[in-house]
């Protein structure tokens, strides 16, 4: 599939999604490299756009360039976003109470801390996501390793065996210091997206290198 199509198809994906202002976002292709650019009105469009872009077949990686700006408005202050993102993260059924804390700069949230479970950080993360003046997340939370690396590799090869938009015998799992490599080939980009969930649902996996490629 040659960029221009790729280029177009990205463009149409953006335009049909009802939560993304595609009006201000620029798209190149090169290589299957798609390179998004320009402002949206918040985080969480951002990361639509962004996502939207990975769903389109071809896509072979993305470099996301947008900025968050907010138009007619005075964004809230530092202090206010760090107060409402404790507020969420204290309200919050899965984060353990005061395992994760919170630092805003110029609208950059960073989150730090160290919890059990994978799902525990990204809810960490969704809880704020939404907030009004939140311009990125870095998401900087540790995971505790708690299995031993046997167990964290039977439980990944199960999980991608269970899945089956996923060929689980053509991808290689190396299981070391609670971080997991993937290598082998997948037949899409969202298919690398799959692996790396699968990798991440095992407890104490602490960070996941993705050398998959397109087959």
């Amino acid at each position: 599939m040659g960029d221009k199509l790729i280029r177009q198809n990205v463009i149409d994906e953006l335009d049909f999604d009802p939560s993304i202002d595609a009006a201000n976002i620029g798209v190149a292709v090169e290589n299957g490299i798609v390179t998004l650019t320009g402002h949206v009105g918040s985080y969480t469009e951002r990361v639509a756009a962004e996502k939207a872009a990975q769903k389109v077949r071809g896509v072979r990686g993305v470099v996301e360039g947008i900025q968050v700006r907010f138009d007619g408005e005075t964004p809230p202050r530092d202090e206010d976003i760090a107060q409402r993102a404790v507020q969420m993260l204290d309200w919050s059924a899965t984060v353990p109470k005061g395992a994760v804390q919170v630092k805003v700069q110029d609208g950059w949230v960073t989150l730090s801390g160290k919890v059990d479970w994978q799902y525990q950080k990204e809810e960490a993360y969704r809880a704020i996501r939404r907030l009004a003046g939140v311009a990125g997340i870095v998401n900087a939370i540790e995971v505790a390793p708690r299995a031993s690396v046997p167990d964290v590799r039977a439980k990944i090869m199960a999980a991608l065996k269970r899945n089956a938009e996923l060929e689980a015998d053509a991808i290689k799992v190396t299981v070391k210091d609670a971080k997991v490599v993937l290598e082998g080939k997948v037949n899409a980009w969202y298919e690398r997206r799959l692996a790396e969930n699968a990798a991440w649902s095992a407890p104490g996996v602490r960070a996941v290198e993705d050398h998959l490629t397109l087959g």
